[in-house]
């Protein structure tokens, strides 16, 4: 069985973190055998973990999946840099029949109800990010802080 881990953080980055996202994900993927990780693909929190994890992918055999809420128009469009960029792209059932806002907040809980690691960019107490930390501590889940 894989072990996941999934990334949460607003859509602005507000410090360089690369450096402490290199050292988390080589850690996930070193120490906790970490071989699958989600994201959700959207800001600059998402960007950073998805280049970071692309560049362990080289070196690891993990796998790197996209959890997208529904299918967008640029997903379409761009077909084959997706599906160069990820190993998987995922739209959750329990995603197709809602209303579009509420499809972002029951995909990040999908990602966190499948992972057993959350990577977290949260500095603001509010937002869907915050809100993705909070059900993911309210799972148990272990949360590594990418920003301390």
């Amino acid at each position: 069985m894989s072990i996941a881990c999934c990334g949460f953080g607003h859509r602005v980055l507000y410090r360089d973190i690369k450096n402490e996202m290199q050292m988390i994900v080589e850690y996930l993927v070193e120490k906790k055998g970490v071989t699958v990780f989600y994201t959700g693909g959207m800001g600059e929190f998402d960007d950073l973990f998805i280049k970071v994890v692309r560049q362990c992918k080289i070196k690891k055999g993990i796998q790197l999946i996209l959890v997208m809420p529904y299918l967008t128009q640029e997903m379409q469009n761009r077909k084959e840099y997706y599906e160069e960029q990820f190993d998987e792209i995922i739209i959750p059932e329990i995603c197709s029949t809602a209303y579009y806002k509420q499809a972002i907040t029951l995909r990040n809980r999908w990602m966190i109800e499948q992972s057993e690691f959350v990577v977290a960019g949260v500095c603001r107490d509010f937002g869907g990010a915050y809100s993705a930390l909070q059900y993911a501590e309210r799972k148990g889940k272990e949360i590594i802080d990418a920003y301390n």
